[in-house]
């Protein structure tokens, strides 16, 4: 019996032990629970004794726990810094200069009399610009007289005009006579008409390759048809044979008398409305948007659509929307060049001249556009009843009206690098450097993805460092570099009296002798991986064209290694 009565005096003394250690943690839990606020308290009664600048630490961070993401907020004035919105730097050190060096002999001395040349352009207007300057080159080239452009009446813009009908022929005769003999029509042979021989050259075809095909074959024919004659001369040419394209393009090339007058009274307009104003190639149409294989948000209805014209084009690719504006090929949003043109500096009140076929979404689309900038017009808004009415069944017409109001606002934005885009760069760079924006799609991607994160002095700030190298000043591009057309350097020349008064000027007020900075030029240099931005699928040569090699029979003509598919190249050319 002993054992059970020890046991019994071990638990009577073990229950008394826990007890009282069960009680002492009990009374720790209730005293800790005291001192700690509840949830309730934190957020609402806890606050009041904390002291201010520690009252607002704690709403800040419970802000930012429960924070909805924020609409980035524009400001009303637009001016974040002193530049000069209208002029670029440095443009006075620099000029256009096209006449030929006395190397260049006369076309009288040179131009074979039996040799002509007859050119069939493509595309819109701005494609078929292209090709009728390269024509004339071309021509010289090979000692030919050339028949005056036959323009592409067959194309996706479906426009019947004839030379005549856009451009001053006899000013384009006159003008160039001296470098290439020019007739209206070819003569006729034996008394009939003289149907000349077709054939086609490779794209970026240079003086060797010209020489080399055509030669022979005129030799024999004595006229010749190149047909799609776009792209069809190389970016690298003789200095003389550059400045002759300059020559064309800037001055030959002027538009009839009907289509300037109408185009000078919508410069004029502009001009009543405001002293400054911009031009903004929207380039948003539906063909653009499905050609390039970028997503806008749209959701199903945009996918269908832009899938439903896509099929026109049975060789495109199958869109990767994320990867083409990663690498800066989509065309900025209405609403993104408009934030991207505030952020550089204009405000509400600038005024801003369209220049656009149809905008996918139409009204809802430009409205956030509209709202950064209500002064918002179009030849369509500023043209008085009827007067389009001659041009407005003429895609090219049209097309040429835009062409002399972009040309002439103080500053162009171009949102897609199509034929339009290239041609008002070289000649805005040819005419003193006047401002032109190109966005820069690739850095600004990145960008406008993470605008709701950052204030607006961040967004601006970050814009306007992302867009050095893309505002059309002087030596912004290498020479060499993009489509002569929107880069002629060959034609650009300094002006080294203006460049010596300017370094004087500047010893004498002790600033330094350089009178010309080097920050647009190192900013290329700094994002040289956005040279692709100036580049087109045919911006570099085909080596074996340099070297002139004879890749066809003498019974095929027709040598296009891209390709012809109706429409694809028209697309991008306004």
């Amino acid at each position: 019996m002993a054992y059970p009565r020890r046991r019994y005096l071990y638990l009577s003394r073990l229950f008394p032990a826990i007890s009282a250690i069960s009680a002492a943690i009990l009374l720790l839990f209730v005293f800790i629970s005291f001192l700690a606020p509840s949830p309730v308290e934190h957020d609402h009664i806890r606050r009041t004794r904390v002291p201010l600048i520690s009252r607002k630490r704690t709403i800040d961070d419970v802000a930012e726990v429960n924070r909805v993401p924020q609409v980035l907020r524009v400001p009303k004035s637009g001016r974040v810094d002193s530049r000069d919105l209208w002029s670029t730097k440095n443009a006075r050190f620099y000029y256009g200069c096209s006449n030929a060096t006395s190397k260049f002999a006369k076309a009288v001395d040179v131009t074979k009399s039996n040799r002509y040349l007859a050119i069939a352009t493509s595309g819109g207007l701005n494609q078929q610009r292209t090709g009728i300057t390269d024509a004339v080159v071309a021509a010289r080239i090979l000692n030919a007289t050339l028949v005056i452009p036959k323009l592409d009446q067959k194309s996706f813009w479906k426009d019947v005009s004839n030379f005549s009908e856009i451009f001053d022929v006899d000013w384009f005769i006159s003008y160039l006579a001296k470098d290439v003999k020019i007739v209206k029509d070819l003569p006729r042979r034996r008394g009939h008409a003289w149907n000349p021989y077709t054939m086609r050259v490779p794209r970026k075809c240079n003086e060797h390759c010209y020489i080399s095909r055509l030669i022979p074959v005129l030799a024999k024919k004595h006229a010749v048809m190149l047909t799609k004659f776009d792209y069809r001369l190389s970016n690298r040419l003789d200095l003389d044979l550059q400045k002759l394209r300059c020559r064309v393009n800037y001055h030959a090339l002027k538009f009839t008398n009907s289509i300037l007058e109408m185009g000078a009274k919508l410069v004029q307009r502009m001009r009543k409305r405001s002293k400054h104003y911009i031009a903004l190639h929207l380039r948003f149409e539906p063909d653009m948007l499905a050609f390039s294989g970028c997503y806008y948000g749209g959701g199903d209805k945009e996918i269908r659509d832009l899938a439903k014209i896509r099929r026109r084009w049975k060789t495109l690719h199958n869109p990767n929307p994320e990867r083409e504006r990663r690498q800066g090929r989509c065309p900025l949003s209405p609403e993104e060049v408009g934030l991207l043109l505030r952020a550089l500096g204009y405000d509400r009140q600038t005024h801003i001249f369209v220049a656009s076929g149809e905008v996918y979404g139409g009204e809802a689309t430009l409205a956030p556009l509209k709202a950064l900038f209500p002064n918002f017009y179009s030849k369509d808004t500023i043209a008085k009843q009827g007067e389009l009415e001659p041009f407005s069944q003429f895609s090219s017409r049209m097309a040429a009206l835009d062409f002399i109001v972009c040309d002439e606002s103080d500053v162009f934005v171009t949102n897609n690098n199509g034929n339009m885009a290239k041609i008002l760069a070289g000649r805005r760079r040819f005419f003193g450097h006047k401002p032109t924006i190109r966005p820069n799609a690739k850095k600004l991607y990145r960008l406008f993805a993470a605008r709701n994160n950052m204030t607006w002095e961040e967004f601006a700030s970050k814009v306007r460092t992302n867009q050095r190298g893309f505002m059309g000043e002087p030596k912004e591009v290498r020479p060499g570099r993009g489509a002569f057309h929107e880069n002629p350097s060959s034609c650009i020349c300094e002006n080294s009296e203006a460049k010596t008064i300017a370094g004087s000027v500047k010893k004498e007020s002790g600033k330094g002798a350089s009178p010309i900075k080097k920050d647009v030029d190192t900013a290329v240099e700094e994002d040289q991986n956005d040279d692709l931005e100036w580049s087109d699928p045919e911006d570099e040569d085909d080596p074996t064209i340099q070297q002139g090699i004879n890749l066809y029979n003498e019974t095929s003509m027709d040598y296009d290694n891209l390709t012809d598919e109706p429409d694809m190249n028209e697309l991008l050319s306004d």
